[in-house]
């Protein structure tokens, strides 16, 4: 399925057409690491001509505009999504919406697909009016079959807004892969006394909580051992044992086989044995700061769950719409190499705060990295401070 508007470009006008930024270093430090200050489309044209970064990045997150049509602002005292003063200075503009808005966040993950790795991982953090659209993009762009997950971000408490809708509070992230062979740590969280209560409900003769699950799985095994007779049972159709009968024999020895009034076996799951904790679901609760630097400024534990989850140590992690920076704290707090890019003076103006801010980690000392602004011919080694816009057309 492809989404069609006026003015969609191919993707090879889109990577041939693209004009590169000239990058002005302002700062060079024998890192990896990079803040860079521009236009972000035109910048990722300039880090796909070199060798060392196309192809190369692990990781992606990007939190771009939402189509809100607004302007988010920023003083000395406040940085809020909602609350604004007429003094307040606009942090970023949000006023490109429709097929134009699509467009725009189109040719930029077209650029980021070309510099993620095989293993490579992107993350796309969007609100519930736009993202329906989004995802058909991504499909297009990345592939149905690498789509992951539509993860529900709950994002602040429940509002009594006065409308006739129910209250919103939340937002969504996609999650798509480069390939197959992507880049997966299975993050778990531990338990806590009411998952413990609510999972493990039974008690055996020495305290210890359990719980029992199926020994058999779906699918049916024709020639292999799990399809045989076990204790005179086999499997139900169109399942078959998770384990071999000889296994299974092992386990009721041991006492961890739990037989029904009926004559049903299962597999005992005790508590005290699931240090890993649990899968984490694709529901989660990382609500935005309460006092926030920056506009839409985003839970550092969201991006910490992110990063770990889908890099690994020594990883290159890119956003190409860093804001306040929260990204690059993130991975720069796990070890892991980072890019940032961002047009607003004012992001970049937080960011480099907040960089400063990370406490010393004593095996890699203090935080390093370049710092580069895209060049503006008409104001030499300034950039133009204006929102991108895109020709008008009709919304979606």
């Amino acid at each position: 399925m492809l989404l069609n508007y006026n003015n969609k470009k191919s993707e090879l006008e889109i990577l041939q057409g693209t004009k590169k930024a000239v990058l002005c270093p302002i700062s060079e430090k024998p890192s990896p690491n990079k803040l860079i200050q521009g236009d972000n489309l035109e910048i990722l044209k300039t880090l796909l001509k070199d060798y060392t970064l196309k192809g190369k990045v692990d990781i992606v997150y990007i939190d771009p505009p939402f189509a809100t049509n607004g302007n988010f602002k920023i003083s000395e005292h406040r940085a809020n999504t909602i609350s604004k003063c007429n003094g307040d200075e606009i942090a970023y503009s949000d006023t490109l919406v429709g097929a134009g808005f699509l467009e725009f966040l189109r040719e930029r993950l077209i650029f980021l697909r070309e510099l993620m790795s095989d293993r490579a991982s992107i993350y796309l953090h969007i609100d519930y009016k736009i993202g329906h659209y989004v995802k058909i993009i991504m499909d297009e762009i990345f592939g149905k079959k690498n789509f992951r997950n539509d993860i529900t971000r709950i994002k602040c408490n429940p509002k009594n807004f006065q409308r006739k809708a129910y209250g919103n509070i939340k937002d969504l992230i996609l999650f798509y892969s480069k390939s197959d062979n992507l880049t997966w740590n299975d993050p778990k969280i531990s338990f806590t006394k009411e998952d413990i209560e609510k999972l493990f409900k039974k008690v055996d003769k020495n305290g210890r909580k359990y719980t029992t699950i199926p020994l058999h799985a779906p699918g049916e095994t024709v020639n292999g051992k799990t399809g045989q007779e076990w204790r005179n049972i086999k499997p139900p159709k169109g399942r078959h044992w998770r384990s071999e009968p000889a296994l299974l024999e092992k386990l009721d020895r041991e006492g961890l086989i739990e037989w029904s009034a009926t004559g049903v076996p299962r597999k005992k799951i005790y508590a005290d044995e699931k240090k890993e904790g649990k899968k984490i679901q694709d529901i989660w609760e990382f609500k935005d700061p309460q006092y926030p630097l920056y506009p839409t400024e985003k839970n550092l534990n969201l991006l910490k769950t992110i990063i770990q989850a889908s890099s690994n140590k020594g990883d290159l992690v890119l956003d190409c719409f860093c804001g306040s920076g929260t990204t690059l704290i993130a991975a720069q707090e796990l070890e892991r190499n980072w890019i940032g890019i961002d047009k607003s003076e004012h992001a970049i103006k937080v960011t480099k705060k907040r960089l400063t801010q990370i406490p010393i980690n004593i095996f890699t000392g203090n935080v390093e990295y370049n710092f580069l602004i895209q060049e503006d011919p008409s104001r030499k080694n300034k950039i133009s401070l204006k929102h991108q816009t895109l020709p008008q057309t009709a919304d979606v």
